[in-house]
């Protein structure tokens, strides 16, 4: 049975005083019949009154999960609206620290009232993720456990500014935040959020004391943590699930699931089904005490992508990675139309390889960077610098974080590199010679603004390179610069047949990144210059667990 409707309980509602003062406003789902319950808590700035709307993909901010499907369990369900949202209290300001002191200042007051046990969980996708890190890492004593479901712990580098470049995320979310606090469903009277959060992103380009506060310190977190991500939030909240997880010192585990896109990880995370088979039994066992399935969990679970298929490890990455080498390098393949036609492959290259330039805007671009082809359709490749391997000759499965080492001069004092990995499905010899472009489909992305290359010595590793953004130090025009850039970790299989392709451009497109696009500012004018010869060894480093290159 899905959870496809709104919530038809009517809560019982409450107003909680703060430790400054400022009361929040709480829904308390409690079950029937008196007696003690331990609790689940969901905070959020989306208006519990909003709850009525369908569970679904129509409504993404509804990321409660199935509240009455909880109640049925045993488990009293507490929903708040975050100071200056819906009936709370207060002024609303993303996650400071008086936002996080109130998750402590819940807690505590849940697990005091006479029908709770005295134990409190967390839940929720998103927001409601994020909130449980921050709450957990205010160390209240009640708190049991967590369970962030596909939720970043670092808003400046998972979405704020990725790479050090500004996404556009942030004034559609806002648009959000602000019509469903201003239009309630139930026609409650609206809530003016006054607060400009993109005029905030844009006031503070690198990571200042404003995103270092609203960064969770996830070293702090002592309880019991289930982090679950997902490979296509890549964009958004993936890196929180998987950074997260492997920086916690207590009892963890990670699951990443394979839900395709942002629609389908909502739809799946209202079903009944979901939480029934992954989150009560952790619940059960770390609020109830109950032997459950969750003993048996493996620690790591990942999906694999294009293997359509689950596999488990004890570590992340699984230890049984090796990582190898494709070397940029001077083309043509005659796979596919684009603006130079490169190649990788696993040998170096040589002293006169030579080097790939492409000057922006290109004339082609119409939707970011994506041209139209001779069929009149989008085709993403056709005006970008591509660089593409041999058909394999057997499936490749990679698993783990993904390097691209670059060598790159500009015309400009700064440039943004935007990066994709892509299977490049084999195509037809009459496909390829009416000039369409083979089908394809991306795996990962990186990104990385020049004058953001300085690396955190302590943090980078060998394949995850780990980026300061403390100031812009700006490129000298012309200069050969080696740029170490993060493509985001994944679990793919590139089918035999196939072909292995990086793309790289100077911005993206609502054809190939959808919600999670950046503005193609008006200053971007002038010519970039990859290189990849001997002495300039730009090479995509992946974690391959079977196959060969």
């Amino acid at each position: 049975m899905a959870g496809t409707k709104g919530i038809t309980h009517v809560p019982v509602e409450a107003r909680v005083r703060m430790r400054d003062g400022v009361e929040l406003a709480v829904a308390l789902h409690v079950p029937e019949g008196g007696g003690r319950f331990p609790s689940l808590v969901a905070m959020s700035p989306y208006r519990y009154d909003n709850d009525i709307v369908p569970e679904g993909s129509l409504f993404l901010w509804r990321e409660t999960g199935p509240v009455e499907f909880y109640m049925a369990q045993g488990y009293a369900y507490v929903r708040v609206d975050v100071r200056g949202t819906g009936k709370s209290g207060g002024e609303y300001r993303f996650f400071d620290l008086k936002e996080q002191q109130d998750y402590y200042d819940i807690v505590e007051w849940i697990a005091a009232q006479p029908w709770c046990t005295g134990k409190v969980g967390g839940i929720g996708q998103s927001y409601y993720a994020m909130s449980q890190w921050f709450m957990a890492a205010q160390q209240p004593p009640s708190l049991a456990c967590i369970a962030p479901y596909d939720g970043l712990i670092d808003s400046y580098r998972s979405v704020g500014y990725p790479g050090g470049i500004e996404g556009e995320f942030w004034g559609l979310w806002w648009n959000i935040v602000r019509t469903i606090n201003q239009q309630p469903a139930n026609g409650a009277a609206a809530k003016e959020v006054a607060y400009d959060l993109p005029l905030e992103v844009k006031r503070h380009p690198t990571y200042d004391d404003y995103w270092k506060e609203r960064t969770v310190d996830v070293e702090k977190i002592k309880v019991p943590v289930f982090s679950i991500g997902l490979w296509s939030k890549l964009d958004l909240h993936l890196t929180g699930n998987l950074e997260g997880f492997a920086r916690l010192k207590g009892e963890k585990k990670l699951l990443v699931t394979g839900a395709p896109n942002v629609f389908a990880a909502a739809a799946e995370f209202s079903k009944i089904e979901l939480h029934e088979k992954l989150l009560l039994p952790f619940y059960d066992r770390y609020l109830k005490g109950k032997a459950s399935a969750w003993d048996s969990r493996a620690k790591v679970e990942y999906f694999v992508r294009g293997a359509n298929t689950y596999k488990t490890s004890d570590t992340w990455p699984p230890a049984d990675v090796r990582y190898e080498n494709l070397y940029l390098r001077k083309g043509p393949t005659g796979s596919l139309t684009s603006l130079n036609d490169g190649a990788l492959a696993p040998q170096a290259p040589g002293k006169e390889e030579g080097a790939a330039s492409y000057a922006y805007p290109d004339p082609g671009w119409v939707l970011g960077v994506v041209g139209f082809g001779p069929n009149g359709m989008p085709d993403p490749a056709r005006r970008v610098l591509t660089f593409t391997g041999p058909a394999l000759a057997t499936d490749l499965e990679i698993v783990g974080p993904i390097k691209l080492t670059l060598f790159a001069s500009s015309s400009r004092t700064d440039t943004d590199f935007f990066v994709k990995l892509s299977e490049q499905m084999p195509q037809s010899a009459e496909e390829r010679a009416k000039g369409l472009n083979p089908a394809s489909q991306i795996v990962s992305k990186g990104w990385l603004r020049a004058s953001h290359r300085a690396l955190d010595t302590v943090k980078s590793t060998e394949q995850e390179p780990v980026h300061l953004h403390a100031k812009a130090e700006p490129v000298r025009a012309g200069e050969v610069v080696r740029f170490d850039i993060a493509i985001r970790p994944n679990a793919y299989v590139f089918k035999k047949g196939s072909r292995i392709r990086l793309e790289i451009a100077n911005g993206d497109s609502p054809i190939t990144d959808t919600i999670f696009t950046h503005m193609y500012l008006p200053e971007k004018l002038g010519e970039d210059t990859i290189h990849h010869d001997a002495a300039h060894a730009s090479v995509l480093t992946l974690p391959v667990v079977s196959g060969s290159l």
